[in-house]
């Protein structure tokens, strides 16, 4: 039966816990890689240019024995050179599974609404699920256990990665404290359904505009770049409304003494972050980069190999 990764909400906390599994599986193990998308393509749709994502699903695929097919703007514009279901149906006949990286959430939602394959939303402008499990994947490998772990998120909450994070963390018995300008914080649908899923594992959501208060017994201090890509015009006013709002040496004083720092990447060093908080002994950020790579394997191979394609 084909199942698709379009949202956190549509996954339990125990399938989450069957990915971390995998993920971890095929990190530590090389000869456990080569069978599970033998003879299976796996098509990158994106509107958006990328790194991590690019490159992780690319090699992901390799890793696990598929084929990959690259189809940037150039090749595919969805809904203008041709209709989304034309081709997702399209793409369905030649494919075994689709990771779309779109600038409307509602693309990635058509999508899989007329795919036959599984469709994997590689970031979209609400919701950028692969990076929340791959964080919550890294907290769980830091830590030994996510429920009972705080994580403060400081900037922009407004955003696609505080989203997946609001939804994966309350799920796992994650308390998040975020902390937003007043005109950034989350959606309001989001923080509702991510309310609803932390009554179920106790989770605590706590949104404030104060960093200090965010950060005070932190176990993870997270970060988000200030202008994100498409709000380039947009620069100017949003780095005088982040002000403030930087993670630095200061700052990081309050959380725990064995606080990890995370960020998404791209970082911006001088702006949401100081180097000397990115790049110390408290860092993590390129372990959690690393881990989208084996996370999104297991992705793959789980949806891949539970719908037969």
């Amino acid at each position: 039966m084909k199942r698709d990764f379009i949202s956190l909400d549509d996954w339990t906390r125990a399938e989450m816990a069957v990915l971390f599994e995998l993920a971890a599986k095929l990190k530590r193990d090389r000869s456990y890689w080569g069978e599970h998308l033998r003879g299976k393509s796996v098509g990158l749709v994106f509107q958006k240019p990328s790194n991590r994502t690019r490159v992780s699903f690319e090699v992901g695929v390799f890793q696990l024995g598929g084929n990959c097919v690259y189809l940037g703007p150039d090749e595919i514009n969805l809904g203008v050179r041709e209709s989304t279901a034309d081709v997702a149906k399209t793409l369905s006949r030649y494919l075994e599974g689709i990771v779309a990286r779109t600038f409307t959430h509602q693309d990635i939602v058509d999508l899989a609404k007329y795919a036959s394959v599984p469709v994997i939303n590689g970031l979209s402008d609400m919701q950028h699920p692969c990076q929340a499990l791959t964080d919550i994947f890294s907290i769980e490998e830091k830590f030994g256990k996510t429920k009972g772990i705080v994580l403060a998120y400081v900037g922009d909450g407004n955003n696609n990665v505080c989203h997946s994070l609001l939804i994966g963390c309350a799920k796992m018995g994650i308390h998040m404290h975020i902390a937003t300008p007043k005109k950034y914080a989350p959606d309001k649908e989001v923080l509702k359904l991510a309310k609803a899923f932390a009554q179920e594992t106790a989770a605590r959501i706590f949104l404030t505009h104060s960093p200090k208060e965010a950060v005070t017994g932190a176990d993870v201090i997270y970060s988000d770049v200030w202008v994100s890509m498409g709000q380039e015009k947009q620069a100017a006013k949003r780095l005088k409304d982040f002000k403030g709002f930087q993670i630095n040496g200061n700052l990081v004083k309050g959380a725990k003494k064995d606080f990890a720092f995370m960020h998404c990447l791209p970082a911006h060093r001088g702006q949401e972050v100081t180097a000397d908080v990115i790049d110390g002994s408290h860092s993590i950020v390129f372990g959690q980069a690393e881990n989208r790579l084996h996370v999104q394997k297991a992705i793959m191979a789980f949806l891949i190999q539970k719908s037969g394609s």
